[in-house]
């Protein structure tokens, strides 16, 4: 069996990560393209080196650009490099635009394509990731989902055929990682802090929806630890950025991993960071106004807020309730084997 792997972006590294270990452990040829949708080294090289993924069979350099401009490069160039190779099947992640192109590709070239965290929605048709998903989900072939909820979205659109529930990839990842993160070295600050993480353009592009998530950190009496992209930090630096924020470079997964641990809460737009927070039993207040990992909320362990001042305030002071809800997992196995069993029968 022959599979192509196309990833692109900080979160589809993670999870190649422990698929790539569970098919290579099986046997299976696998090669990685990467789009190159995220090339800075913080969020790119530093994943690749750390976590043990294979080296990319090619790079295909995307960069950065409108989402057409992106998603239409990502086609022609990924055509050109499966019309060479012809592999059994395309494996994508997520919900990107590395991940639409990649299907969409597959799909014209007859070229099977297996979709790892399927049936996730957040109903919200401004988000870009939203179109993406759903394009997906209807193209592929294997619908890996992640969640029984998953399944039921996918069923309520009509689609049952070459759905699988799996548990979720992310979970073996941070499980995996975790006890290796414990032994990084990181300087935290001396008092207790809050990890914080704003990346999603409704937030970054919105100067109301901005300024109302810095006014709630302003009036928070911990040290806020941010890490930021390099377009993120300059579109921020252009407001007030609070005196208790401490704004740092991307860091790598074990790292991530260290600070969510080690941080009294974690104030996040990231769809991942949720599901990571609530495994290591981090309370999450959630910058959006909706998420896709309904699990994460049971006991308010994530607390949907928005970007409300207000909401953001009462969040902070808000503890959970009860023992961290359990979800993702596949008694008797793990989502990566389970994957790689799918895959190859």
């Amino acid at each position: 069996m022959d599979i192509v792997t196309v990833v692109g972006a900080r979160p589809q590294f993670i999870k190649a990560a422990v698929v790539s270990h569970a098919l290579l452990a099986a046997g299976v040829q696998e090669r990685i393209v990467h789009t190159g949708q995220h090339y800075d080294p913080g969020m790119s090289d530093i994943f690749f080196s750390q976590l043990g993924i294979p080296a990319p069979d090619t790079n295909l350099e995307v960069g950065s650009g409108t989402h057409a401009t992106q998603t239409g490069t990502m086609m022609i160039r990924l055509e050109k490099y499966l019309l060479e190779q012809r592999p059994d099947w395309i494996l994508v992640y997520g919900d990107t635009n590395s991940t639409l192109a990649s299907a969409l590709v597959g799909t014209k070239l007859n070229i099977p394509v297996a979709h790892v965290e399927a049936g996730l929605r957040s109903f919200n048709m401004r988000m870009p990731e939203e179109v993406n998903r759903i394009v997906t989900d209807r193209i592929s072939d294997l619908l890996f989902c992640p969640t029984s909820t998953a399944v039921r979205h996918l069923e309520n659109e009509g689609i049952s055929q070459g759905v699988h529930l799996t548990g979720d990839v992310m979970l073996d990842a941070t499980r995996f990682f975790a006890e290796r993160a414990q032994r990084f070295e990181m300087v935290y600050p001396e008092s207790p802090f809050y990890l914080a993480t704003i990346h999603r353009a409704e937030n970054t592009d919105d100067p109301d929806r901005l300024q109302s998530i810095l006014k709630a950190f302003s009036l928070m009496d911990q040290t806020i630890i941010l890490p930021l992209h390099p377009r993120t930090k300059s579109i921020i630096e252009a407001f007030h950025v609070p005196n208790n924020v401490t704004i740092v470079d991307p860091v790598s997964y074990l790292e991530m991993l260290s600070l969510i641990t080690a941080a009294d809460k974690v104030l996040t737009d990231s769809g991942g960071l949720q599901k990571e927070a609530i495994w290591l039993s981090t309370p999450c207040i959630t910058l959006r106004d909706e998420t896709e990992w309904v699990e994460t909320t049971n006991g308010k362990w994530n607390q949907i807020v928005g970007a409300h001042t207000e909401s953001i305030l009462k969040a902070v002071q808000t503890d959970p309730e009860g023992a961290c809800p359990v979800f993702g997992e596949i008694p008797g196995t793990t989502a990566s084997n389970e994957i790689t069993r799918l895959l190859t029968t």
